[in-house]
């Protein structure tokens, strides 16, 4: 695959992965596959942190059978004014 077909998949992977944090959904490595065809999420991320600026936050979440795995969110702002 050349340098510029990888650049197109990418950053078509990155809109994606934008779009479903943005939304105030998480994401884990497991769904940005099954979702986007997306095998390096993590690599995703970063580029989202580092190009993008996005405030991606890491949980790392153990799983049912003891395994542990990274699950990203971009934290929600509260609107102005509303207390809980």
């Amino acid at each position: 695959m050349n340098n510029e077909v990888q650049d197109g998949v990418r950053a078509s992977q990155n809109e994606k992965v934008k779009g479903h944090l943005v939304s105030g959904k998480t994401i884990t490595p497991l769904e940005a596959l099954s979702l986007y065809g997306c095998l390096r999420l993590g690599a995703r991320i970063w580029d989202l942190r580092r190009k993008h600026g996005l405030p991606v936050v890491t949980e790392i979440v153990k799983g049912e059978q003891g395994k542990h795995y990274a699950k990203y969110s971009i934290p929600q702002e509260k609107p102005a004014g509303i207390v809980t």
